[in-house]
C-alpha cells in the first residue's frame, strides 16, 4: 500500500506562541513528529500541511516535504483535522499522487514513538479496520465523576454509581492525541478520522501529555526523559 504521513502545523498559535515549532530539549517540537514518521519506514512521503513559511522552512530541513502551502479557509482556529486532509488529499491527486492509506501525527507528540506507529498500522491491516487511533485510559473511572453546580455545591454526574466500587466499572478511554491512521477510501466516505470500523491502541499515561500550557509542556519535558533516557 502507498501510505501518506500528513502531520498539520498551522502558525498562529495563541495559548503558547510559536508553539509548533518552539524548542523542545533542544529543537523544534515539530521535529519530533517527523522523525517518527521517517523512522517507522512505512511512508512513501512525508509531508507538513502549513501556512506559514517559517515552519515550511524547518520541515523542510528535518526531512518532510511541503509540496504547497495551506489554504487560508482551512488555517483558521474553525478549520478540523478532517478539512486539513482533505484538502491534502486533494492536492496530491490534482499532481497525480494518490495514497492508500494516510497517517495523521499531531505536530507536538514528541513522546510518539515510531514503534507505536508501526504497532497501530499492522492492528489496522490485519484487523481489518478502516482507521485505528491510540487512545489512553482515564486514570479514574468517568461514571464516579463530580461537579459542581452554579450553586457551588458538589454532585455526582452520575449519582446511579455513588455506591459502585470503581474495580466494577468499565475504563473507558480518550484520544491520545499523537496520531490516527485511516484507509483514504474510507475517509473520503466518512470524512472523519473515526471511522465506524475503527479500531484503536491502547498506549499507558507515559506516552500521553496533550501540550496546551507551559504546565503541559514541562510535563511532556518531563515523560520525555523518562521514556527515552531510561
Amino acid at each position: 500500500m502507498r501510505n501518506l504521513a500528513v502531520i498539520p502545523a498551522r502558525g498562529g498559535s495563541k495559548r503558547i506562541p510559536s508553539k509548533n515549532i518552539r524548542h523542545f530539549l533542544g529543537k523544534p517540537v515539530l521535529a519530533y513528529s517527523i522523525e517518527a514518521a521517517m523512522e517507522s519506514d512505512l511512508f512513501d512521503e512525508v509531508m507538513v500541511s502549513t501556512d506559514d513559511p517559517e515552519i515550511a522552512e524547518i520541515a523542510v530541513r528535518y526531512g518532510a516535504k511541503v509540496p504547497f502551502l495551506r489554504s487560508p479557509e482551512n488555517s483558521d482556529d474553525h478549520a478540523t483535522l478532517a478539512d486539513v486532509l482533505l484538502e491534502v488529499i486533494a492536492e496530491y491527486s490534482k499532481a497525480g499522487k494518490e495514497f492508500d492509506t494516510v497517517c495523521c501525527l499531531l505536530p507536538t507528540s514528541p513522546l510518539t514513538r515510531s514503534g507505536r506507529i508501526v504497532e497501530a498500522y499492522q492492528k489496522m491491516v490485519d484487523g481489518n479496520f478502516d482507521s485505528v487511533c491510540p487512545v489512553v485510559a482515564f486514570s479514574y473511572p468517568i461514571l464516579r465523576s463530580l461537579e459542581i453546580t452554579d450553586e457551588g455545591k458538589l454532585r455526582m454526574m452520575w449519582p446511579e454509581h455513588e455506591r459502585t466500587r470503581s474495580q466494577d466499572l468499565k475504563p473507558a478511554y480518550h484520544d491520545a492525541g499523537s496520531f490516527v491512521w485511516v484507509k483514504t477510501p474510507a475517509f473520503l466516505n466518512e470524512t472523519t478520522l473515526w471511522c465506524k470500523n475503527g479500531g484503536a491502541i491502547i498506549l499507558p499515561e507515559t506516552e500521553v501529555q496533550d501540550i496546551d500550557t507551559e504546565e503541559d509542556w514541562r510535563l511532556a519535558e518531563m515523560k520525555w526523559k523518562f521514556l527515552f533516557k531510561s
